[in-house]
């Protein structure tokens, strides 16, 4: 068992939460002439990002570790990454704060592939490497909507 990539793991699975969680803030409280695009986008960002949380939880058991599983854990992982304001943002700004969230987390997950890399753990690194790709296409889409 290879303990930091575990925890590098757990702290992707908080993210992973945090990304779900904000996108379902976005998707209840987005107004404005554009409320039917914006609602299904951050439909479809809440799904990509939930869509990772079983595999990151299930990948760090077979690793011989335990996912995070509180609330009080998953703040802590990500109070200095991701960005979870309480307050009720306009539509530009809600766009803003998933984009650069989304953008943290590609980091996030080149950093675990190098990780799981030197670790000599090729099923991590190709499950992190999937998830880039999956998160790399949600920032674009939200570049786009920005533009």
């Amino acid at each position: 068992m290879n303990r930091s990539v575990i925890e590098h793991l757990n702290a992707e699975l908080a993210t992973a939460f945090v990304l779900a969680l904000n996108a379902k803030r976005y998707h209840w409280t987005v107004t404005g002439p554009h409320f039917r695009d914006y609602h299904l986008r951050f439909e479809d960002l809440y799904t990509a990002a939930d869509g990772t949380v079983d595999e990151l939880a299930e990948r760090i058991r077979m690793l011989g570790g335990v996912p995070l599983h509180s609330p009080a854990q998953i703040e802590a992982q990500t109070r200095a990454t991701i960005s979870s304001p309480t307050t009720r943002l306009d539509p530009d700004a809600m766009l803003q704060e998933a984009l650069d969230n989304e953008e943290a987390t590609v980091a996030l997950l080149h950093a675990g592939i190098e990780l799981a890399s030197a670790a000599g753990d090729p099923g991590t690194a190709d499950l992190l490497t999937r998830f880039v790709q999956i998160h790399q296409k949600e920032a674009w889409f939200l570049r786009e909507m920005a533009a």
